[in-house]
Parts: structure tokens; sequence; C-alpha cells
């Protein structure tokens, strides 16, 4: 949520930073700011509410501000309403309510994250003659800056340490100093962050699409870290103040990869990769017919002390965790338990001891799935991480990992990054299968290798028939309430299916384990009411078949999603959609992209932003 920006170097930088910020957009915002530094050490701050074109309007694409150093932020609104004054940057000095011109303040400074105990600064500052302008945290915190670096006449790096030691919560915090001209500095907690060097210029970004179009090379600044930043350089400290040594990194995927490439949406191009990226990442743990995830560093000694596992994720990935939950509970003598992150931070249970828990997020800095991790950790138990992005917190700080290579998703509605998860989560469960001797057939174990290879192709072949999708989502795009139903595995399928339903077209949609219809939901039904009935377990078919044939007795326009050649459920639904025939337990692959486009399509025949669905961020990085 929110994306922060920086330059520094000799180009003009608040086209640079207006052109990073246009590149975050899919994060999620409600308003945006910039502040650059002129020659003469003053600053120039605009700020504006609504989308990043406003701000680019008031600064003529950025070319009515000179200077080059500067830093920039769009805002998701947390403490206080989304207002000019509410925007980012906030400065030290008072701040007059046009959001545009000269600003002398002696710190300036953007920030993502949330301050928890920033009512307790508030009100020291205030015992110290501070006036506040705004509602937010973050002025609290440049504020606070403040107040340390006049204090104790200390330069910037002592100032942000002592004021980060006050301070409770998350930050991916940018400064700059009226008193060094030359200079940004940084400091993390939680929050996303990056610096990216290309020669004599040096960029900072809360996510790597930002910078892909000037540099590859970045460093990755960890948790309770600082950064002072110049033109091409950068020095690394730890709260004390102490120098640390990092090492630069290469980014993999392309510019390229984070454009549409002649798609009307980044939702449309990425549901089209998924081909492509599914091969990468299964090319990446199988090697022949044999599953390798040495790399992810689990070995069969370690899988066979586990006799508990802990899904933990959030959203579509949590979603992703229900499906490998039946699927290793098949597979294997081993419980699972799939927990959304944000609750079982909170569980006051006891966790065995001998458990390994899975966390799975895209970003890789999901903050619950982030504050889970750690917990588990703390309680001393295994941590497998499936995340997208490298080098990001949640990473970093699991014992192993196993990344997907989904390459930069920029749609907030996911679907190649989910795909990815899924093959990784096959990947592991038949891993788990081995290691603990229930899958001891190697022809067997060659079988289900050999259909998890057979997906891409399949996935391709789903999306060359999508214009029957586009037809009837066209025709449903006026409903006002869907339900998806399925048992077992398909009624995880049926989660992820309504998600990207009522997600980017805001229909009302509701996923169902068929067998619970009875128990309060079917009074919802009336006529033309849409159900959409996943069939993808043969031995679980016939019981959906007759959910749905309740529901269509009382009105509802039915909608049916299965296999070619297993089931002929046209004379039972209205509308059918087939998807090509894979082992039952990989469904989830080929079920979920009719889901995907159905969503997708009727979004756009709704006139909707597909892209940036209101009030929803890419990255939840705050609770």
């Amino acid at each position: 949520m929110c994306g922060i920006v920086g330059y520094i170097g000799h180009k003009q930088a608040a086209p640079i930073l207006l052109d990073g910020l246009a590149k975050l957009e899919y994060r999620g915002y409600d308003s945006a700011g910039i502040a650059v530094r002129d020659g003469d050490g003053a600053s120039v701050v605009v700020k504006t509410v609504g989308k990043l074109a406003n701000l680019s309007n008031k600064t003529n694409g950025g070319a009515a501000i000179s200077g080059c150093c500067g830093i920039g932020h769009t805002r998701w609104a947390t403490h206080g309403a989304p207002s000019v004054t509410n925007a980012h940057p906030h400065v030290s000095g008072s701040f007059e309510h046009s959001g545009s011109g000269k600003d002398d303040s002696d710190v300036i400074g953007v920030h993502n994250g949330i301050i928890e105990n920033y009512q307790e600064l508030k009100a020291k500052l205030i015992r110290h003659d501070y006036e506040f302008y705004s509602e937010t945290d973050t002025e609290v915190l440049i504020k606070l800056v403040d107040y340390y670096y006049k204090k104790y006449k200390m330069g910037p790096i002592d100032a942000i340490a002592k004021t980060l030691v006050r301070v409770r919560g998350s930050y991916a915090l940018e400064v700059i100093f009226k008193d060094y001209p030359g200079e940004i500095y940084v400091a993390r907690q939680q929050s996303p962050m990056i610096i990216g060097v290309k020669d004599d210029e040096t960029y900072i970004a809360s996510d790597v699409p930002a910078i892909l179009k000037y540099t590859r090379d970045v460093y990755y600044i960890d948790n309770l870290e600082m950064a002072r930043i110049k033109a091409g350089e950068v020095t690394f400290f730890n709260l004390d103040g102490d120098e640390v040594e990092k090492e630069l990194q290469t980014v993999t995927f392309s510019a390229e990869a984070a454009e549409k490439g002649g798609f009307e949406h980044f939702m449309m191009k990425e549901i089209h990769e998924q081909p492509k990226v599914v091969e990468d990442t299964i090319s990446k743990y199988i090697k022949g017919d044999t599953i390798d995830l040495s790399e992810v560093g689990i070995t069969a000694e370690d899988i066979k002390d586990i006799n508990q596992v802990y899904i933990v994720a959030c959203g579509s990935a949590w979603h992703v965790g229900m499906e490998i939950q039946y699927i290793v509970e098949d597979l294997t003598d081993i419980n699972v338990r799939c927990e959304l992150a944000s609750e079982f931070r909170y569980r006051k249970m006891s966790l065995n001891p001998n458990a390994l828990v899975v966390v799975i997020s895209q970003s890789g800095e999901t903050a619950d799935s982030l504050a889970a991790l750690r917990m588990a950790k703390e309680s001393g138990l295994k941590t497998l991480a499936i995340v997208n992005v490298i080098g990001s917190s949640i990473a970093r700080d699991a014992d192993h990992v196993m990344y997907t290579l989904a390459g930069p998703e920029i749609s907030v509605a996911t679907t190649k990054a989910y795909s990815c998860q899924l093959i990784c989560g096959y990947l592991l469960s038949l891993k788990l299968a081995e290691a603990r001797g229930t899958l001891t057939d190697p022809d067997k174990m060659k079988y289900y290798i050999d259909e998890i290879k057979s997906i891409p192709s399949k996935i391709e072949k789903i999306l060359d028939e999508k214009e029957r999708i586009q037809w009837f989502a066209a025709k449903y795009s006026n409903a006002q309430d869907v339900f998806f139903i399925g048992r077992g595995l398909d009624y995880a399928i049926c989660l992820e299916g309504s998600l990207k339903m009522k997600e980017i077209s805001y229909i009302h949609s509701e996923a169902y384990a068929a067998g619970e219809l009875k128990h309060g939901t079917i009074s919802l039904i009336e006529k033309n009411t849409l159900v959409i009935g996943v069939l993808t377990q043969p031995s679980l078919y016939e019981k959906t078949i007759s959910n749905m044939l309740e529901c269509k007795s009382r009105g509802a326009y039915l909608m049916g999603l299965t296999s070619y050649g297993k089931y002929e459920v046209e004379d039972q639904c209205d509308f059918t959609v087939y998807v090509p025939k894979v082992d039952e337990h990989f469904a989830g692959s080929l079920a979920i992209i009719p889901l995907q486009l159905l969503g997708y399509f009727t979004s756009v025949a709704k006139g909707l932003d597909v892209d940036k669905p209101r009030n929803l961020a890419k990255s939840v990085t705050v609770e």
C-alpha cells in the first residue's frame, strides 16, 4: 500500500519521480505529492488529491520544477481523510494549504507504514512547541526527526536513529534535510524499500517496477537499517550508527516485463503470461522425472520430522493454501491447517513443535503474513516461504524459500502469481509424500510429474477459447449477486473465483461449500441469480450437481465448470465451460483460468478500472 520514490543525480528529478509513481499506481492511492530541492537549498513541495494525472498536470509533467534531488509519494489514507493537507510529503515547519510552492523547512519526508504510537509522540512534540497542520502519523514522524536533529545538534543519521528508537510500527522513511542538499536519507522497518544505482545516479522506490526503466542493479535495505544516499553512492548504517556492508544485486526480470505489451490491461496480459511463468516455475524445480528442492534447502530428513503443517497466508495466497491443504492431506499422513495470517498471529493456540509453517505471499511484504512468520520462528518452528519477490522481507526471514517465477505482477487482482504459487504447492506436496513414504511408487510419481508438466499447454488451450466466456460475462455483467459452489478442492477453487469476481467487478459474490447451501444460503436464491458450480472432483460431482439443481428449482441460472470428457453437465446447466482433463489434484490450475477471465470480462463490460479497483491495494503492508 502507498508508494514512494526518490532520485538524486544530474537529471531533472520531478519527471523521474512522476514516472516512478506512475509505475506504482497499482499499489493503490488517493493522493500524491513530490518534493524537489532546487539549487539554493530550499525545496518545492507539490501535493494533489486523486489521480496522479492531477499532480502531473499541476507540474507540467514535472517540467515546471527544477532540481536534481527529490522524493515522491502516493498515499493510501490511514490517519486522516484524503486531502492536500494530509498528502505527503510532510514538512517540519508549517505548510501552506495550497499544496504547492517553496518550502524552507529543515526536514521534509515521505513515509509508508503506520506509526502506532504517534499520538504519544505528538503530545510530546506539542509540549516542545511544535504545531501540526495535518491528521497524519507521518507529520509526527518528520517533526520528531526535526526535534532530535535540532535538540542534539547531530547529523541526519543520528537524528533518524534516535527517532526510530522511539517509534513503534512500520515504516519506509525517506527524508531530505535543508542543510544537506546533495543527500537523501532513508530508513526501513517492515515496509518495503529498494535502492537502485546506475553510474552517478541513485533511485529509491517501494517496489522494483518504479526503477526498472533506469537500472536493474539494486540494494535491499534490511529492517532497522538506514542509508545515506548521494548521486551514485549509498552508505548503509545500523541503529547504532555503524556502517553496514551490502552487496549490489541484479533484478532478473526486464523493464518490458512491467509494461502492458499491447494488451488493454495488465490483468489480461498477466492472464496470458500464465503458460510461460507456470512452465518457468515447473522447470525451476523439476529436473527430468525428479522434483529437486535442493535450492529451497529443505531435505528429506527435515520432512521426516514434520507431523503438522500450518499454511499461513492472506487473500488469494490463502486460497492457494486451501487447495494445497486438501492435496497434502490426501497424499500424506500429515495434518494440515490453513490459517489466515491475520488470525493466526493472534490465536492463543498450542503450536506443534514438529510443525512446518508455510507462508505464501506474492510480494513477500504482506504485513500479517510477515508477522505470523516471525511468530512461528520465535516459537522455534521450521518455516518455508513461497514468494515471488527476491530479497523481500518474508524471503529473508524464512528458514527456507521457494521462489515463484511469475515476474512482476502489476494488476491488483493476482492471476499469474497465484498460478505459480499453486505449482509450488503441488511440488511441495509431492515431496512431502515422497519423504514421508506415502508415495513410494516411482511410476505414480512420474505420472504426477507428467500431469504437472502438461498444465502450461492446457492453460494455452483454455485461453484460445476465451470468447465464449467474454460473451457470457457481457450477458451477466448486470448481476447483483453471484454464488460459487463446490466441494472439497472445488470449494477452494470457488473461493478464488469469487474473489476475482467481486474485487474487480464490484458484484456481490460469495463462495460456499455446496453442502452448506441448505444451512441458510439457499434462502438468498431468487429468479436469475447466477450460481456457478465447479465440478472437477469425481467423487463429489454428483453431490454438487444435486445442490446446483436445488438452486435451479428456485429460479437460479446455472453455470457449470468441469473437465472435457468427464461429465455431461449441459443437460443440467444453462451454460457450461469445459477445461482440459488433468489429474484431479491439480485441477485448480486449469479451473481457475475461466474464472479469472469471467471476472476480467465482467469488469470490462461494466467499464471499470480493471487493474486498479477501488479501495484495494496490490500489497497490504499494514494491518
